[in-house]
Formats: structure tokens, sequence, C-alpha cells
């Protein structure tokens, strides 16, 4: 019922598909019950005393319910079908809409493996128990009640001798099905497990190379592996342990009926007739058919619940940005940090610890400082990327987590250092699909970017098919799509994260031209890596412990002789300087 629950909102739009599923069943049920009692009537009213008359009538109305059975479970299959890759589908949509709405501090610390491996086996664990498992165990109990009550009807005395067998039957499964539903706990998490080193140890491919790591990762993938073998080795060893025992029971009953046939027939007792005989061994069969199958069928349930209780932990989770409804349409550019302070988890340290800052309207303003002082989680919190921040950021006097999720992206750009692009078209890439950008303020985007020098390098232009990762571009050329894709946006503020780090002598000047121009037009925080950057803007801030220590021009802060002076002493913005 638990799992029902949760189920339900997914189950709902495709509720009529699984009541006619469930009215169904009765027919398949009946149909399939009735075979053997005609069976029955035939033999003991016509084959065994020589009467003909009348047994094409029982013949053809056998063949009927075999036919209505087979059409029927055709009919219920398909309905089946149908409705549970609804509620499959629903279910995918929801952990897609989930995932791309939670926070940066929740990949933080998640597995990206794990997160694939929720959405794609433990859905697919999930597709199974709906359509052969949870509907199908329904459907076997409904007929195994029906033929125990045809069994009482044709003999109670038989019957009962062979139900002496049920305790010890229950009792098996019970075992049997606890421990399985313990081991697809542990099958899940050893996917997970599998999934995740894969997903992080191909993204970083070329590094284990360099250093030789291969060998490294491949024991540790062994050992990942081996657990997920030997879970899977005992699973089946209880799966077929449970399919030779319940087959066991079922042979015993067959002894036990020909053992009474028998009995009647040597004169001890009377009344047991051939076609009764015949009718229970076909009863015993249909009786034990789906409990040989009951092991796979709990296969399926309990690698689906084992499923549900991750993918719905995924759904529960509350890491989103967040966001009002409040809309900005004409955005100045004026941004506002009043005393904020930051940490990446409830007990961590906080990397920003009291920063106030002031950008004005069209002003361009450098931060710089030793890794690790907070100069990109500045930018992080500004771009949205993350949340959770104490004190108060504004964007032209309005709280930023009010703004509606459009109106910051509108407000605010942000361009990273690491340019994430997918493997589509660079045009894909520049509007991500978004209608809003039409071809005019795409091309404006181009033009302002010099991203048309890089197009015009490539046979298809814009419609070049970027490789995974962006792996056919250099990394200056990537950072100006990066660039172009911020600007078809037109935000009133752009924020880049040492967009013009490590970046080719090829494309710097490309680049830094785009830059200049992006400079004279919009308000611009930068996190400066180039002294050629830092020049340009129009105040540079030093950042030191989370915190502001100096503010001021390049040559105000060099006269000053304090921490920036120390940094340009050390090599800042020289990179020949800085790896001596």
């Amino acid at each position: 019922m638990k799992y029902l629950r949760l189920l339900w909102p997914f189950l709902r739009p495709d509720l009529a598909g699984f009541v006619v599923v469930l009215l169904l069943m009765p027919i398949v049920t009946g149909l399939g019950v009735v075979q053997p009692v005609l069976l029955k009537a035939a033999l003991d009213e016509h084959i065994v005393v020589g009467v003909a008359d009348g047994l094409a009538t029982l013949a053809w109305s056998y063949l009927a319910a075999v036919v209505g059975a087979f059409l029927v479970n055709g009919v219920l299959a398909v309905v089946l079908a149908w409705a549970a890759e609804g509620t499959i589908y629903r279910i995918r949509m929801a952990i897609c809409r989930q995932v791309v709405s939670l926070s940066q501090r929740f990949y933080e610390g998640q597995p990206t493996g794990q997160i694939l491996s929720r959405a794609t086996s433990d859905v697919d664990a999930l597709s199974e128990a709906l359509t052969m498992g949870s509907v199908m165990l329904v459907l076997d109990l409904m007929n195994m009640i029906a033929v125990l009550s045809a069994m009482f009807l044709l003999d109670a005395q038989l019957t009962l001798v062979l139900l002496l067998t049920a305790p010890l039957l229950v009792g098996v499964i019970d075992f049997i099905r606890r421990r399985m539903r313990t081991l697809f706990n542990e099958i899940r998490d050893a996917l997970a497990a599998l999934n995740a080193l894969m997903a992080e140890r191909v993204a970083g491919v070329e590094i284990l190379q360099v250093y030789r790591q291969e060998e490294r990762t491949a024991e540790r993938f062994r050992l990942l592996n081996l657990r997920y073998r030997n879970a899977n080795v005992k699973n089946n060893w209880y799966d077929a342990s449970l399919y030779a025992f319940i087959d066991g029971i079922a042979s015993v009953c067959l002894g036990l009926i020909l053992g009474a046939g028998a009995w009647t027939l040597a004169g001890a007792e009377a009344g047991l007739t051939v076609g009764v005989v015949v009718a229970f061994t076909d009863y015993i069969e249909r009786l034990f058919r789906p409990l040989r199958e009951f092991s796979a069928k709990v296969a399926f349930l309990q690698r689906a619940a084992s499923a549900l209780e991750k993918i719905f932990w995924l759904l529960a989770v509350d890491e989103r940005i967040g966001a009002g409804d409040t809309h900005l349409d004409d955005v100045s550019g004026r941004l506002e940090l009043k005393d904020v302070r930051f940490r990446y988890r409830p007990d961590a340290p906080y990397v920003l610890d009291g920063v106030s800052l002031v950008v004005n309207p069209g002003e361009v303003v450098a931060l710089v400082g030793r890794t690790g002082s907070g100069k990109s989680t500045v930018v992080r919190l500004l771009g949205r990327v993350h949340d959770g921040y104490e004190g108060s950021i504004l964007v032209d006097g309005v709280e930023i987590s009010r703004l509606a999720p459009a109106g910051i992206r509108r407000a605010v750009g942000l361009v990273q250092q690491d340019a994430q692009l997918f493997a589509d078209t660079i045009r894909f890439n520049l509007t991500l699909g978004d209608p809003e950008i039409d071809e005019a303020r795409l091309q404006a985007a181009v033009q302002l970017s010099n991203l048309h020098v890089v197009a015009a390098r490539r046979e298809k232009g814009l419609d070049h098919v970027i490789r995974e990762r962006g792996g056919d571009l250099s990394a200056g050329e990537a950072q100006i799509v990066a660039l172009a894709r911020t600007l078809a946006r037109d935000p009133a503020v752009m924020i880049l994260d040492e967009a013009t780090a490590s970046i080719d002598p090829l494309t710097e000047q490309l680049l830094q031209e785009a830059l200049d121009r992006v400079f004279t037009r919009r308000t611009c925080l930068v996190v400066a890596h180039r002294l050629s950057t830092v020049t340009r803007a129009d105040r540079i801030l030093v950042m030191d412990g989370g915190r502001i220590v100096e503010s001021g021009s390049h040559a105000e802060l060099l006269a000053a002789g304090g921490a920036y002076a120390a940094l340009h002493a050390e090599g800042f913005g020289d990179p020949a300087r800085a790896a001596g």
C-alpha cells in the first residue's frame, strides 16, 4: 500500500486501462478453470462409458474455452502494457524534471552514475514489475483461488489431502522472498556504484591514461563488479532453489493423486473416477504453474521495491534553486551584496564571510585573489548556480531570490571557466532550443562574440555538430561559444568566471576583442586571471579568506603595496611567471 500511494499520481491517468485489465482477469480465470471440467465430463460421461452422443459439443466447448482464453489474454496483455508504459513515461518525465531542477549543491554530493541508475535501470525494474509482476500476481492469485474452488467441488477430501503441503510451501516462499529482498537492495547499490565509477572514469579517461592508472581503475572496477556478481549469484541460487522446491511439491501432489487413483482402481474406495484424476492432474499443473513462476515475479517485485525506494528518494529531494515571481522589465544592471555569508554544507566552514560590494550600471569590476579566496563562489551565487546564502544579494534593488527564473537569466548572464557544450550543432548550443531567441538576436550575439570567425572555420558554420564535451573545439573557441550563448539572452549584467583562463593564443585575441565590446556595453563582474583583463576593469576587488580586503584601480593597489601588490609580485596575470 505504501508503494501504491507513491505510484498513485503516476498511475491515475491510466486508471481506465488498469480497470479494464482487472475486469478481464475473471474472464481469463473462468475460461481456464472450465477446461478441466469439460475434460472430466468428456472422459467420465462419454469416453470411459462409450457414449458418443454429446461428445462433439464438449469438444467444441473445450476448443472455444482455449481460444477464448488465448484472445482475452492477448487483449489483457496489450492493455496492461499500454497502461504500464504510460505510468513509466510519467515517472521518467518526473525524474528528468527533478534532475534538471536540482541545485549544484546536490550534485556535488552525488555521483553521476548513481543518478543515471535511478533514471535507467531502476525505472526499467519498475516497468518489469508493472507489466510482468504485480498485475500478473493478482491474476495468478485469482487463478489459484478458482482452481482450488473447482478442486473442492470435484473432490473435497482429496483437495484437503493436497493442501497438507501448503504450510511448508508458504513458509519456504516467505523465507526466500525476504532473503531476495535484501539481495536486490544489494544488487541495486552495487550496480549504482559500478555505473558511478564507469561514468566518472570515462569522463576522466585522459587523466587516467596520462598518469597510467588503467590497471588500478580496472582493479577497483573488478572489486565492484565482483560484489555485483556475487549478489546476483546468491539471488539466482535462491531463485533456483525456490523453483526446484515448488516443482518438487507439485510432483508430490501428482504422486498423491496417482496413489488415490490406484487405491480406487484396487477397489479400496469408490468415487474417484478417471475424469477426476485427469482433471486434478490438469488443475495441479494450473495451480503450480504460477507458483513456479512466482520466484520470477517476486524477483520483479523485489527489484521494483528496491528501485522504487531509490526513485522516490530522488523525487523527494528538495535541493532546488529558490526563485520568486518578480519580473524586472528594464534592468539597469546595478549589483549589490550586503554582508553575504555562504558555505557549501551545513557542517562546512564559511567560504564567504561577510562580503559586501556594489557594482554600478555599466561598471566593470574585477575580482582577484588566491585559489580558495571565494571569488568563484561570489559569481556562482550571482548566477544562481548555488543557493542558501545569508545576507542580501540585490539586482536593481530587488533580492535575487525574488526574481522569476526567466527574469534571473535575462538580468544576469554567467560565463564559466569550463564551457559546458553539448554534442549538437553550434546553433543549438547557443539557443538550447529557446524559442525566444530569434535569428536576429542569435546573429547579434554571434557578431558581438566573434563567433562568426570560429564558425567560418567549419564547413557547415553554425550548423557544425560539436563533438561530445566540445572535443573538436579549442579551449578558446569553446569559451567564445559560451560567451555567445550568454549574449544571445541579452543580460544586463555579465558575470565572467575566469573566462580568459587557459585559452590558446590563436583565439585569445578574438576573445579579448569580444570582451572589450562587452565591457563597454554592460555591467560586468569578472573573476580575473590575466593582467590584461584586470587593467581593463574600472575597479579591482581583492579577496582573501572569503572577504574583500582591498579595492581600487590597478595603479592604486600596486602603490598601496598590499595584498594585490603581493599577488602581482608572485606572477599574477603572467602564466610564465606563475608557472615558475
